[in-house]
């Protein structure tokens, strides 16, 4: 996966694998829980994770995806970040401002807490490999597939474009090419990011199939999916929070930024503030982000805030969200200013990314006999 956004709650499943890798274990077993499986032995397991650099992260990425990165990392997986930049014209007809979308990306990782020692952060563009297995993995999806893609197709309806490319039909097949690459077993995701990732082990399944090692074991592990446990954010105008929709609080908004936008969130009319997600989304939202913010409960949150309103209520949130991000807002300020680290973070990873890249092309011309 390479674009990660906050899901509802839910268990990923773990059915059997085909053929595990020695290298890298599966983490499929049935009856079993993923992140359990993680914390018990972090070290049999391999993250990929990601986004495309379209624009600055936001609150939803942080809670959603980035939180959950940082507290892999702590807990010792080894995990490759994939700064996608390629796949930013699958919906668009230029990538503009790219390098310094990417830099920014970078700064957003940064600041959050992940470790360029601990975690492999490369450009997709960087690591030519990587792309070359695009071709055979292509021969193992069928046309009609890649259209049923449920996600594919919500991200043309969204793409605003009165014509669709062929890269955005292939674009699941490019993301199972970033996670397959290094092999890895987890890929950390929300909900409607499951039909990409069960295209990634379709490829895996059906590579391992057609050309097994002469053992009879496969060249990749099937990717098990790792659900965020983060309820869904809806963004300021009560449809799902996202870079594209202008509907998002970033990341490396100033304290001023986050007030305004938050004042101009939907909210409803009834002045009690209480926690109902299902009969009251955008305030439940709004309540959820400031708990989320403080580490507490939305119940307790809503119940303080009591007939106080929406102004009560954005005041709370601005607070929270101002008090919870002041300090990762001063880092990556700080990081902001030596360019010169972000540039190295990149060509250091994409150094790491390109050794395990080029193992794997090697070994797939092998199984294929292409050598």
């Amino acid at each position: 996966m390479t674009t990660t956004v906050p899901a509802a709650t839910a268990t990923a499943t773990h059915p059997a694998v085909d053929r595990p890798t020695v290298d890298h274990p599966t983490v499929d077993r049935p009856g079993a829980d993923l992140d359990e499986l993680i914390r018990r032995d972090p070290g049999a397991h391999r993250v990929l994770t990601g986004d495309r650099p379209t624009g600055p992260l936001h609150l939803g990425h942080y809670f959603g995806t980035l939180q959950n990165r940082v507290r892999l990392q702590r807990l010792g997986t080894e995990m490759f970040v994939v700064v996608a930049d390629y796949q930013v014209i699958t919906d668009r007809d230029v990538a503009d401002r790219l390098a310094e979308h990417t830099e920014n990306l970078v700064l957003d990782y940064l600041a959050a807490g992940l470790d360029p020692d601990r975690a492999t952060i490369f450009a997709h563009s960087a690591v030519p490999a990587l792309n070359q297995l695009l071709l055979p993995f292509l021969s193992l999806v069928s046309v009609a597939e890649l259209g049923r893609n449920p996600t594919v197709k919500d991200e043309i309806a969204h793409s605003g474009q009165s014509v669709v490319n062929g890269l955005m039909f292939t674009y699941p097949v490019h993301q199972a090419a970033d996670i397959l690459f290094c092999k890895a077993n987890v890929v950390p995701v929300g909900q409607d990011q499951l039909p990409h990732l069960e295209v990634a082990r379709t490829v895996a399944r059906r590579f391992n199939e057609r050309y097994p090692h002469l053992d009879g074991t496969g060249v990749f592990p099937r990717p098990d999916a790792l659900l965020s446990a983060a309820p869904m954010l809806l963004g300021t105008d009560g449809g799902k929070m996202s870079k594209s929709r202008g509907n998002a609080v970033a990341l490396s908004a100033t304290a001023d930024a986050t007030a305004r936008l938050i004042r101009g969130a939907r909210t409803d009319t009834d002045r009690r503030i209480t926690y109902e997600p299902a009969a009251r989304p955008e305030v439940s939202s709004l309540v959820l982000l400031a708990a989320l913010c403080q580490d507490r409960a939305p119940e307790l949150v809503a119940e303080e805030i009591g007939d106080g309103g929406a102004a009560a209520l954005k005041r709370t949130v601005t607070e929270a969200v101002n008090e919870r991000f002041g300090p990762m807002r001063a880092r990556r300020e700080e990081l902001a200013a030596d360019r010169g680290y972000v540039r190295q973070v990149l060509r250091d990873g994409a150094e790491r990314a390109n050794a395990v890249a080029d193992a794997t092309l090697a070994e797939v011309r092998a199984v294929m006999g292409s050598v």
